[in-house]
C-alpha cells in the first residue's frame, strides 16, 4: 500500500554569489566622464587665491550683486510656485487638448539657447513687443532694464525645473488618497492642502530648491532681457563676467562661492529627497505585526458604538447604476450587502459609482430623502474603505481617524477623543501616536476601518476591508463591525471574496458578473442554490455550467452529466456538486453511480480535517473531491497518480440561469 506523497514547496535560495565584476567596456568610458566633469571644479578649486578670497567676497561690488541674486530668485522661486504649482497638478491630472504643447513650452526654457530666451522675451514682454506696450500704457510697468525683468527671466529659465519635478510626483500619487479623503467629507481645497500637498512635498521642495538654484545661476536670458546694470540688474552671475576681465583672481573666488551655494542644493536634494532619510527613519522604527505589537492592546470594548448615529436618523438606500454596471439597488436602514463575484465582474466600479468617482458607471443615488446625484463626492454622506486602506502617510493613526471628524467641523479635542475610542474598539489604540509606515498591514486595515466609521456616514462602502487580517483578529473585527452594522442608520456594501464575510455580515448577497446582476438573495439562499460558477466554487462547491437535454446535462467545458431532476430541453443551467458527493476509486466503479469519469490526481490540499483532491479528465471538467486522510492513505493517492471519479445523479443540484 502506497502512502500518499505531499508535496511542500520550499523557497528557492540559491548560492551565494559574490558582486558582479564591472565591465571594463562600461568603467573605462565612466570614469572619463567623471573625469571630464570633474576637471573644470578642480581647476576652480586649484585656482582659487585662498587667502583673498575673504576680500573678494566681501567687495561691495559683490556683496550688492549677491544681494540682488538672493532678491531675484527668491521673487523668481515665488512666481514659479503660484504660476507652477497648477500647472503642474493640471499636467498630472487633467485630460484637456493641446496637453502635449503645453507640456513642450514647459521644457522649451531647459532646452533653449539662453540668450535666444531673452530675445524671446523682449519680443514678447519689451517695450516693442507684443505685451510690453499695453503693460506700460495700462499699469506703467517696463520689464527691460529694471529688477523684474531681471525676475522674469530667471523665473522664465528656472520654472520648468519645479513643474517638472512637481508634475512626476503628483503622477506618482494615488488619486485614492484624494478620494478617500473626499468619501470622509474633506472638501477639494481641504482634501488639496491636507492630503496633496503633504504627500507631494518631497517633490515640492526638490523642485523648488532646483528652481531657485537655477534662477540664482541666470546669465543669458537676464543680460539679454534686463541689461547688466549695477544695483538694478547686475546679478552675481554677471559680476562674475565683468571680473573675468579685470579682475580674474576676484571671479574665481566669486565662481566659487556660486559653486558652493549649488553644490549645497544638490547634496540637500541628495540626502533629504531620494528616499535615504525614509529609509533610515523606517530601519529606526520597523512596523510592528499583528503577532508581537509592541505594547499589549487594550481589551476590546464592548456596548455601543464611541459615536453612534442617532436612531431617529435612517437612510434607505435607491440606486439606479447604469454604464459598465447595470443594476437596481433598493435597501432599508441598517441592511448589509455583500458584493461578490470575479475579478473584473465590477464590484469596485459599482463602489466608485455610488462615490461618483468613475465615468464607467453613473449611478443615481437617494439616500432617504436626499437626491445625491448632482453632489460631489464630499458632500454625499458617503464613506469608503478601499482595499489598501489608502491611510494618508504623513498623519499618524489617530489624526487619520480624526479626519473625517474635522472635515465636519468637529472640533479638534473632541474629534481626537471620538478618533481614540474608535481605535480602541478595533484593538490598535496603542498605535494611536504611529504613521501608516510603522503599522503592519492588518493593522493599517484596522486603522482605515475605524476612520470610516468614525465619519458616521449615510452610506458605508468597504472594498475587501478584512483581508489584510489574520484570521483571530479577522473574528474580533468582523465582530466588532457586526456590532456597529447592527445600529448603523444608513447601509453597507461589502465587496468580499470570503464566504465567512458574507454569510455572517450580510443580510443579502449581490453576485455581479460583468457588470450585470446574477443574483440578489439572503446568503443562505446563495449558499444552496449560487446562480454563479464563481460564487459555486468561492462556496468550496464544484459548479459546471451547460445546457439541458433529454437525460441531464451538456457541459460548456464538455461531457455529459446525468442528474434526477430534468430541465426542459435547451435551458440553461449550473450543476452544482459538492465535494463531499464525489467519490474516488483505483478502479472503475460498478454499481448505482450513473456519472463516472476516468481522471488524474493533479493536487491535494488540506482543508481542516479533510482533504481536498483536484483530478482532473478528458471526460469531465476539473472536479474537486473531499476525502478523509485516511482514505487517501488507503488509496495511495499522489499527484499523477491515475483514479476514477463518480457522481450520484441524486448529488446533483441544477439551477437555472
Amino acid at each position: 500500500m502506497r502512502r500518499p506523497r505531499f508535496r511542500a514547496t520550499a523557497p528557492a535560495v540559491g548560492p551565494r554569489t559574490p558582486g558582479a565584476r564591472t565591465p571594463a567596456a562600461l568603467a573605462v568610458p565612466a570614469l572619463l566622464a567623471v573625469a571630464f566633469l570633474l576637471m573644470p571644479l578642480l581647476g576652480i578649486l586649484a585656482r582659487t587665491e585662498w587667502s583673498q578670497i575673504g576680500t573678494h567676497l566681501t567687495s561691495p561690488d559683490v556683496t550688492q550683486a549677491l544681494s540682488l541674486s538672493l532678491l531675484v530668485s527668491c521673487w523668481a522661486l515665488g512666481l514659479s510656485l503660484l504660476l507652477g504649482v497648477p500647472l503642474a497638478w493640471l499636467l498630472a491630472r487633467v485630460r484637456f487638448p493641446g496637453k502635449a504643447l503645453v507640456r513642450s513650452l514647459v521644457l522649451l526654457p531647459m532646452v533653449l539657447p539662453p540668450t535666444v530666451g531673452g530675445v524671446a522675451l523682449l519680443l514678447g514682454f519689451g517695450r516693442r513687443g507684443l505685451l510690453g506696450p499695453w503693460l506700460e500704457n495700462t499699469f506703467g510697468i517696463v520689464l527691460p532694464f529694471h529688477t523684474s525683468g531681471a525676475v522674469v527671466a530667471a523665473t522664465f529659465v528656472a520654472m520648468p525645473f519645479l513643474i517638472i519635478s512637481l508634475e512626476g510626483t503628483l503622477a506618482g500619487l494615488r488619486p485614492r488618497y484624494e478620494e478617500t479623503a473626499a468619501s470622509l467629507g474633506a472638501s477639494p481645497l481641504r482634501v488639496f492642502c491636507t492630503v496633496t500637498l503633504p504627500m507631494v512635498a518631497p517633490g515640492l521642495a526638490a523642485g523648488a530648491a532646483l528652481t531657485w538654484a537655477r534662477a540664482l545661476g541666470e546669465f543669458g536670458a537676464t543680460i539679454t532681457f534686463a541689461g547688466n546694470l549695477p544695483g538694478t540688474t547686475q546679478t552675481l552671475p554677471l559680476q562674475v563676467y565683468l571680473l573675468l576681465q579685470d579682475s580674474p583672481e576676484a571671479a574665481t573666488s566669486v565662481s566659487l562661492l556660486l559653486l558652493g551655494i549649488a553644490m549645497t542644493v544638490l547634496i540637500c536634494l541628495r540626502g533629504r529627497w531620494t528616499g535615504a532619510a525614509a529609509g533610515r527613519a523606517g530601519r529606526a522604527a520597523p512596523a510592528a505585526d499583528d503577532t508581537g505589537p509592541a505594547a499589549p492592546p487594550p481589551a476590546p470594548v464592548t456596548g455601543q458604538p464611541a459615536a453612534p448615529v442617532p436612531h431617529q436618523e435612517r437612510w434607505p438606500l435607491r440606486a439606479e447604476v447604469t454604464g459598465f454596471n447595470q443594476l437596481t439597488l433598493d435597501a432599508e436602514p441598517g441592511t448589509t450587502l455583500a458584493v461578490v463575484g470575479p475579478n473584473g465582474a465590477g464590484k469596485t466600479t459599482l463602489l466608485r459609482a455610488l462615490l461618483g468617482l468613475t465615468p464607467r458607471s453613473r449611478a443615481v443615488l437617494r439616500l432617504g430623502d436626499t437626491d445625491v446625484t448632482p453632489l460631489p463626492p464630499h458632500r454625499r454622506g458617503v464613506a469608503w474603505v478601499p482595499q489598501d486602506g489608502a491611510l494618508f502617510p504623513h498623519l499618524t493613526a489617530l489624526a487619520n481617524t480624526a479626519y473625517g471628524l474635522r472635515a465636519h467641523g468637529t472640533a479638534r479635542a473632541e474629534a481626537r477623543r471620538t478618533a481614540q475610542q474608535w481605535l480602541d474598539r478595533l484593538g490598535v489604540g496603542h498605535l494611536a501616536h504611529r504613521r501608516p509606515a510603522q503599522l503592519s498591514g492588518g493593522q493599517a486595515q484596522r486603522v482605515a476601518l475605524a476612520r470610516a466609521l468614525a465619519a458616521r456616514p449615510r452610506l458605508l462602502l468597504l472594498d475587501e476591508p478584512l483581508a489584510a487580517l489574520d484570521q483571530t483578529t479577522r473574528a474580533h473585527v468582523r465582530h466588532t463591525l457586526r456590532g456597529h452594522l447592527a445600529d448603523f442608520g444608513g447601509v453597507c456594501l461589502i465587496v468580499t471574496h470570503d464566504p465567512v464575510e458574507a454569510v455572517s455580515l450580510a443580510d443579502r448577497v449581490l453576485v455581479l458578473d460583468g457588470g450585470h446582476l446574477l443574483q440578489d438573495a439572503p446568503p443562505a439562499e446563495v449558499t444552496r442554490h449560487p446562480r454563479s460558477p464563481w460564487v459555486a466554487r468561492m462556496l468550496g462547491r464544484n459548479a459546471w455550467p451547460g445546457t439541458a437535454t433529454d437525460d441531464g446535462l451538456a457541459l460548456d467545458g464538455g461531457g455529459r452529466l446525468v442528474v434526477a431532476d430534468l430541465l426542459p430541453d435547451g435551458a440553461r443551467a449550473l450543476a452544482v456538486i459538492a465535494p463531499e458527493a464525489v467519490s474516488v476509486h483505483l478502479d472503475k466503479p460498478a454499481g448505482s453511480p450513473r456519472n463516472v469519469w476516468p481522471g488524474t490526481v493533479r493536487e491535494i490540499t488540506s482543508a481542516g480535517s479533510r482533504l481536498r483532491v483536484l483530478v482532473t479528465s478528458p471526460g469531465a471538467p476539473d472536479l474537486v473531491a473531499e476525502i478523509t486522510p485516511s482514505a487517501a492513505l488507503e488509496l495511495g493517492l499522489a499527484d499523477g497518480v491515475p483514479v476514477w471519479t463518480s457522481v450520484k445523479a441524486t448529488e446533483v443540484s441544477l439551477v437555472t440561469l
